[in-house]
């Protein structure tokens, strides 16, 4: 029976469908330091992973392994040049968390225009005496301008969100969709600086790559309004999230809401020390539903690209294809 190594805490029910298959040794504890993950890998043909860092070092040190599946959209974690070197199959889990994701990066949208968590912790810390006029003014988002930079499934969810809105919409992408999706999204393709200059509000759905570090950093920043927010429910370290924080303590955008962060967990402190920033530990897709069919797909992945099961041979989602059916190299 081939061995997987499934590197996270996932549902029981999921390492049941897996045990039917394979022998299974499962984390269930903290995430696995980098050498023991290459030790628990040593003797392993697949893996089920959910962030851990799989590069050349760790695949040099699994010589069986020929499937990594890993339980999210965003594959940064994987280095696929190694992979595609080593004939090594990654995949991911894209489309089943679209919705739930995009709910959430509108809810931290909402959070931070109107000033929720600010509101909130003023209130709990006993200050409310009296209503006021000028009490937590914050932002419309009604008849406001939504610019999304990444105009990809999730991107576009968060699009079609804003026509209830009545919101005018921008977007900036690697490349512009297709003229049709344009035209149901009513949503205007434009270069970055001149959607950081007109929207009122600023959402990042965009993957991250070595290309797209720190996308928004001090000089996009000043671009944007005084009175803008941004969103950031992509990936740690598109934001630099030190200038993000200085721009914040001086009022030079109005808020943030951010879901991820570069070297997450750990935080940059000056983002604990500004008021005007919700801040979520990275649940954008933390639904039972979302995350169930996430944990299945990643299964179904892991699987069928080893080559059992009902679709053996035929991942539902391999980020490097070329790879299917090359021995381990």
């Amino acid at each position: 029976m081939q061995k997987i190594l499934v590197a996270r805490s996932i549902f029981p029910d999921v390492i049941d469908r897996l045990k039917q298959y394979f022998d299974v040794d499962w984390n269930e504890g903290d995430v696995l330091p980098a050498d023991e993950l290459k030790r628990r890998l040593a003797d392993k043909d697949g893996a089920l992973t959910a962030g851990d860092m799989i590069d050349a070092g760790v695949l040099a040190a699994a010589p069986r392994l020929r499937v990594v599946s890993n339980m999210a959209v965003g594959y940064n974690n994987f280095d696929m040049a190694a992979f595609n070197a080593a004939n090594v199959l990654g995949t991911n889990t894209p489309d089943v968390l679209n919705e739930s994701t995009a709910d959430f990066g509108w809810a931290l949208m909402m959070a931070a225009a109107r000033r929720i968590a600010e509101a909130e912790h003023w209130l709990r810390a006993g200050h409310w005496q009296k209503w006021s006029y000028d009490g937590f003014l914050g932002s419309d988002l009604y008849g406001s301008t939504l610019g999304v930079i990444g105009m990809g499934r999730i991107g576009q969810a968060l699009a079609r969100r804003a026509q209830g809105f009545d919101m005018r919409v921008i977007y900036h992408n690697r490349s512009r969709v297709a003229p049709q999706i344009e035209a149901e999204l009513n949503a205007e393709y434009v270069s970055k600086q001149d959607l950081l200059r007109r929207a009122d509000h600023v959402v990042l759905v965009l993957p991250y790559t070595k290309d797209n570090h720190h996308t928004i950093g001090a000089p996009e920043l000043a671009l944007m309004k005084p009175s803008a927010t941004l969103t950031n429910i992509a990936r740690g370290g598109i934001v630099d999230d030190a200038a993000l924080a200085d721009a914040l303590r001086d009022r030079r955008i109005a808020s943030a809401g951010l879901d991820v962060f570069e070297g997450e967990p750990q935080l940059h402190p000056a983002l604990l020390d500004v008021p005007n920033v919700v801040l979520t530990p990275h649940i954008a897709s933390a639904t039972e539903a979302t995350r169930r069919a996430m944990a299945n797909l990643a299964a179904d992945n892991l699987i069928a690209g080893l080559g059992v099961g009902p679709r053996a041979g035929q991942p539902p989602n391999p980020i490097n294809p070329d790879v299917l059916g090359k021995a381990r190299s």
